[in-house]
């Protein structure tokens, strides 16, 4: 099933950037990934920003995954600005950490994620992790998505 989410990754690490396309590469998911190495950069996409400017190119995303330690702007930054700006307050945001610390995960939902997944250690649970992830948000029904924020 392909909805047309186009799902944006925030993540600094090329590794699993890697990962993620490929496990959804395994499962067959062919929505197009867009994917930014931190928060500064997320938001200029959502913003429609710089580079970002054009959205045939760089559509505006129907899902979010979004890893917490990052450099310059973290994930817990992007959150907030998400879930205060009027136009993306809607799109589902799922973290996607390593973290399992208590604080990290309570502090996320508190902040409004969606979902808080662990990092999968093996190709295989990655993959069963975003197929199962992938066909969730594929049912659910979500606000049409802005051209720009």
């Amino acid at each position: 099933m392909n909805r047309n989410l186009t799902i944006l990754v925030i993540e600094d690490s090329e590794d699993d950037v890697f990962l993620f396309q490929k496990a959804l590469a395994g499962e067959h998911i062919k929505n197009p990934v867009q994917v930014v190495k931190d928060g500064v950069e997320a938001i200029d996409y959502l913003e429609g920003k710089g580079e970002f400017h054009d959205r045939v190119r760089f559509p505006f995303p129907s899902v979010i995954f979004c890893d917490l330690k990052m450099p310059r702007m973290n994930g817990f930054d992007v959150l907030e600005w998400l879930r205060k700006h009027p136009e993306c307050s809607v799109i589902p945001l799922i973290i996607l950490s390593s973290s399992k610390e208590d604080v990290d995960v309570k502090k996320a939902y508190l902040m409004g994620a969606n979902a808080y997944l662990l990092k999968p250690h093996t190709l295989s649970e990655f993959r069963e992790m975003l197929r199962d992830t992938y066909k969730f948000w594929t049912w659910c029904e979500k606000p049409r998505v802005p051209v720009k924020a």
